[in-house]
């Protein structure tokens, strides 16, 4: 019984070592995702004015530019998969990687060669456990992204874009990220990059977004290749935190999940060692009332 007693307790402090650790890092995604929320909000009027200004170029000119002009025959679909650095996120990575594996499929069997493009430690992981070629990776950066960061993915992306299929470049970029909705709902998502898209969802604009008349100063190519290079990164770097924010949101979901269930297990093996400690004093005094009544039998 005693040492029952003792099993209960050690798994109380180990459970309870465990609850300290899940709790503190509940509070500092909670703290994190705050500033990712914020650096999400302040992209967002730069993505969008720059989106607009390239929208404006490609439609009100007749420019024929290689990144906004639709390839007759595609061979080769670049795909950017975006996942998390660490683990203790719930689904977070898992269902990003489920999502890209959608998209890959559909693709192949349109008849296009995906070339994958790898983001974050886990879908690496991925990867070469399963030893699946890719054409490129970069980590160490999923939580706290830099522009820095999305400028060398970005140029990699258009370099290879611009290249010829044959000589190892892609007929278009497609990027599978998660988008932070609210700090409940975070939802992966499938983006066509390259060649650009200027009408995004079905939505009608509001007026504010409604184009109006450019001229185009020294010309549309110039425009064209000065701001469609921004918007690339623009984009990476705005997707890059979305998946930031949502990471930060999973993990500080699936820590508090964890804490819950720290807390349950305490009880649990609080009230089971009180129970055999109960036990054993009934036990004892079983014994004691015992033999007291054999000692009076015996005189």
């Amino acid at each position: 019984m005693g040492a029952q007693i003792r099993e209960y307790r050690q798994r109380i402090r180990s459970v309870g070592a465990t609850k300290k650790i899940t709790r503190a890092m509940e509070l500092m995604a909670a703290s994190r995702v705050v500033k990712a929320q914020q650096a999400v909000r302040e992209s967002t009027p730069y993505a969008r004015a720059l989106t607009r200004a390239v929208s404006a170029v490609a439609t009100f000119s007749s420019e024929d530019h290689p990144l906004t002009t639709e390839k007759e025959d595609v061979r080769r679909a670049a795909v950017v998969i975006m996942t998390s650095d660490r683990g203790l996120a719930g689904a977070y990575s898992s269902s990003v990687i489920k999502e890209s594996e959608r998209l890959v499929a559909r693709l192949r069997e349109e008849g296009k060669e995906v070339v994958p493009y790898l983001l974050g430690r886990k879908v690496i992981g991925f990867y070469r456990f399963r030893r699946r070629e890719f054409a490129e990776e970069w980590s160490g950066f999923s939580e706290k992204p830099t522009f820095e960061m999305a400028r060398e993915v970005g140029e990699r992306l258009v370099a290879d874009f611009t290249t010829a299929t044959d000589e190892g470049g892609v007929d278009e970029v497609h990027v599978v990220f998660t988008r932070f909705v609210t700090m409940v709902t975070q939802e992966p998502e499938v983006i066509r990059l390259l060649p650009l898209e200027v009408v995004e969802g079905e939505e009608k604009p509001a007026p504010e977004d409604l184009l109006p008349l450019y001229d185009f100063e020294p010309g549309a190519g110039q425009v064209l290749d000065a701001l469609l290079p921004k918007y690339v990164n623009a984009r990476l770097f705005n997707c890059m935190l979305q998946a930031a924010a949502s990471e930060l949101a999973a993990r500080q979901r699936a820590m508090k999940s964890a804490t819950d269930n720290a807390e349950e297990l305490i009880k649990k093996y609080t009230r089971l060692a009180n129970q055999a400690r109960q036990a054993e004093i009934t036990q004892e005094i079983s014994e004691i009332v015992g033999g007291a009544s054999a000692l009076a039998e015996s005189t």
